[in-house]
């Protein structure tokens, strides 16, 4: 039944994916680092609460809509079933997100009680 809704296979929907993700994945790298130049500068002691801020959040979601969209464009032109590969591709970018999303909370928090020592990676071992 879906798989009439498309004439050819999203080659273009895939492409859409890819630069939706890169253009909002730039946007994220400028405001994380804005506001930990921010953090750094004032020393303040709260980053997992500034973390959260929706200037840095709509990116990110914006990362993720562009990774469900490339995902499921791809599926889809394997599977031909836009309704099986959105099912497949949507909790894939929700789990990956919010692991993406927490990993870089445990970083802030990291580098907010070790300052940038902490994130040394040559001393670890």
């Amino acid at each position: 039944m879906y798989s009439y809704l498309f004439a050819q296979p999203p080659y273009l929907l895939l492409l859409f994916g890819i630069l939706i993700s890169v253009s909002c994945g730039t946007a994220f790298q400028k405001v994380l680092k804005e506001n930990v130049k921010q953090w750094y500068n004032s020393k303040e002691q709260n980053q997992g609460e500034s973390l959260q801020t929706l200037s840095l959040f709509v990116p990110f979601l914006g990362i993720c809509g562009g990774i469900f969209t490339f995902l499921a464009a791809g599926l889809q032109i394997v599977i031909n079933n836009w309704l099986i590969s959105s099912a497949i591709s949507l909790p894939l970018t929700l789990l990956t997100g919010r692991l993406v999303w927490s990993q870089l909370r445990i970083l802030l928090s990291k580098l907010q009680e070790g300052g940038s020592q902490a994130l040394d990676l040559d001393n670890i071992f």
